[in-house]
């Protein structure tokens, strides 16, 4: 079967509130855990994790970090107009936009647009050293860009007040400034222990707007579980997008886009995936994406060894096409997982990087070909979401009874919820 031609109503189980965990229990590790193995199901608590994974074994997690993309103006008519960031516009570099110290400009949702047309908002920031006037413009001909700009509310009186007030950098403005975005599905307001729980202990690389939610569960002691195990671990990044939560509205997922998600990996990762044969262990969807995404980045790179960063994008459909994007036709038999990483190896070393900078946009649904992860940790997704079909791909299509039976044993869903590790 085409996988465009999946009916998405075919993913669809009931989900009583009451079964969303509104907030994350006390202890990360005490949360449930679900263990599916070879078509068995059982249940166990997620600081055992450790011991049902391979001695010798790769995982790889997402190291992103969540930003507090959320901010909020109120016009002089009194209309509150919120400005939730998407991803860096100018400059288009997460770590440099986070570094800017005057102005930068942004992609966009923009809450209750209808009452901001054009205009500039101003709020005062009020920090340790001064108060600072932050300024939001949309652009007149691209709406969702955003100019924002800050300075202190009054200059200084003397040179010397002048050198201790530094310009604050754009990450100072949001950490004193915006909002952490919890999921919407929460139906509540974000609340300061959020700033802590909605992180991964080992989140390091500001830019998502959604935290990598199957790394909530870890922490130091199963991290060094892990390690005592003689498990290796890697970290990539994707910046997750506001799309993560973007429903599929059309009736076959052919009428779905998938958000287009920045990805970094270091030239060491692809080094320590050829020494496990690019096998991996997966912690959470974003993880999957980004190295099932490897594969066909290597495939470009077989067919054109010239080929640039910016065409290394991953289509949505390419995995199930015959050529790839921008018409660079695929080697004549398929290479394998090792060959392809190998080729994004070797080009990375030809052009001298220490990392592979790109984006991907892959969906992965049933009739997906896994070629990297070989387990996967992952949290209970949405019911007619991509993210269940990239579980069905993973598990041949047995979502339903890991559902049936998490619903049927008091697990908790979503974000905030219990956690499963999948053995296909």
């Amino acid at each position: 079967m085409n996988p465009k031609n999946i009916q998405i109503s075919d993913y669809n189980y009931p989900l009583p509130d009451e079964r969303i965990a509104k907030f994350p229990i006390s202890q990360r590790d005490h949360s449930k855990l679900l263990v599916y193995r070879h078509g068995e199901i059982s249940d166990d608590v997620f600081y055992h994790l450790p011991s049902y994974l391979p001695e010798g074994a790769l995982m790889v997690y997402n190291n992103t970090r969540v930003i507090q993309a959320r901010l909020h103006f109120r016009k002089s008519t009194g209309a509150l107009i919120e400005v939730f960031l998407l991803e860096p516009h100018q400059p288009a570099d997460y770590e440099q936009i986070f570094q800017t110290r005057h102005s930068c400009q942004w992609q966009c949702l923009v809450g209750n647009a209808k009452k901001w047309k054009e205009g500039t908002l101003q709020r005062i920031i009020h920090t340790d050293a001064a108060d600072v006037v932050l300024t939001a413009i949309r652009n007149a001909e691209t709406p969702q860009i955003v100019t924002l700009s800050w300075s202190y509310a009054e200059q200084p009186a003397s040179e010397a007040e002048a050198t201790q007030l530094q310009p604050l950098s754009f990450a100072e403005v949001l950490d004193a400034v915006g909002e952490l975005p919890i999921p919407p599905y929460l139906n509540r307001k974000t609340e300061e222990s959020d700033k802590t729980t909605y992180q991964t202990v080992y989140s390091r690389i500001k830019g998502s707007v959604a935290a990598p939610t199957a790394g909530l569960h870890f922490t130091d002691d199963v991290l060094h579980a892990i390690d005592e195990r003689g498990i290796e671990r890697e970290e990539v990044t994707l910046h997750v997008g506001a799309g993560t939560f973007k429903p599929v509205k059309s009736e076959r997922i052919e009428g779905h886009e998938m958000h287009s998600e920045y990805i970094c990996v270091r030239r060491s990762t692809i080094e320590r995936l050829l020494a496990h044969d690019a096998q991996a262990i997966a912690v959470g969807t974003t993880s999957v994406r980004t190295l099932e995404s490897l594969y066909y980045i290597g495939l470009k790179i077989l067919a054109n060894s010239d080929i640039t960063e910016d065409q290394l994008h991953v289509a949505q459909w390419e995995p199930y096409e015959t050529n790839v994007a921008d018409g660079i036709s695929l080697v004549s038999s398929a290479p394998t997982a090792v060959e392809a990483l190998q080729a994004i190896d070797d080009w990375l070393r030809r052009n001298e990087l220490d990392a592979l900078h790109t984006s991907t946009q892959i969906i992965i649904a049933p009739g997906y070909d896994y070629k990297i992860v070989r387990m996967l940790i992952t949290n209970f997704h949405q019911p007619q979401s991509t993210l269940l079909l990239l579980v069905s791909a993973f598990v041949g299509g047995n979502w339903r009874s890991i559902y049936d039976y998490a619903l049927g044993h008091d697990f908790r869903f979503l974000s905030y919820g219990d956690s499963s590790l999948l053995i296909p």
